[in-house]
């Protein structure tokens, strides 16, 4: 069993693959709360700051998300929409983190007859969860957007970087990439020294960097810095498309 917060298709906003017309399942709950992104959100009238995505993170939200108990019903909602969609659209399974349940039975059905259909998944992750490759095979025919936390995140570092699941899903992973979600107050203190310290675990990985921002106000203020950043240090600068065209992060 395993919880969604919402599925939908779009055009995934972010990282390597930012264009790609993809379907995307949001799973609810994460092992980090990141408050440090600042994105600020109320329950019962306390002010709460978190990631961008706080409704699939904040337990406070889980009685609106959707229970997931047999995958023969995901399974078969997902056929008709690729029917309606007219093609298999590459499929982003993110979150809250949706590695938390790689292991569940009803997850992993569904991971696998995605896979059996050559449906090109990415996960988004925050690369915290180790992964049993062998126990599971499937996860080796995925794509994983290596989304790793930084200090600006307000999580601590022994919390955020698990060396162990990294160079696992380097070494057994279809393709990986790392992508750093950085503000401009970092970009001109530690951002790229945390980047180093990451590349010397996964030298091999391309590096992306995007703008801290749940509203195209916060990435306006955050962009330019990000942008020159990456110039200097011959990373990948990614923008975030979806908050550009719609200005939230949820449903699109």
């Amino acid at each position: 069993m395993f919880y969604l917060t919402e599925q939908f298709f779009s055009i995934q906003g972010e990282g390597k693959y930012a264009g790609v017309p993809s379907y995307f399942l949001r799973t609810g709950g994460c092992n980090l709360a990141c408050p440090g992104f600042g994105a600020t959100y109320e329950v019962d009238g306390e002010l709460r700051y978190g990631c961008d995505t706080y409704f699939a993170v904040d337990s406070a939200y889980a009685k609106s998300w959707i229970k997931v108990e047999d995958s023969e019903i995901l399974i078969r909602t997902l056929k008709d929409e690729f029917d309606k969609i007219g093609y298999k659209p590459h499929m982003v399974i993110t979150g809250g983190e949706p590695l938390m349940y790689y292991s569940d039975k009803v997850f992993y059905a569904v991971v696998k007859w995605l896979v059996e259909e050559d449906v090109q998944i990415t996960f988004e992750t925050n690369g915290t969860i180790e992964i049993d490759f062998e126990t599971y095979p499937a996860y080796k025919s995925c794509i994983f957007a290596l989304s790793l936390k930084l200090a600006n995140s307000g999580e601590p570092e022994q919390k955020r970087i698990i060396p162990q699941a990294l160079k696992n899903i380097q070494t057994y992973a279809k393709e990986s990439f790392l992508k750093f979600t950085i503000d401009k107050e970092l970009v001109e203190t530690t951002a790229i020294d945390e980047i180093n310290q990451i590349r010397d675990i996964l030298p091999e990985l391309e590096v992306f960097c995007m703008p801290v921002g749940e509203s195209r106000d916060t990435i306006w203020k955050n962009d330019r810095a990000v942008f020159e950043f990456c110039m200097k240090h011959n990373f990948r600068y990614s923008d975030r498309l979806h908050i550009r065209v719609f200005d939230t992060t949820q449903g699109v």
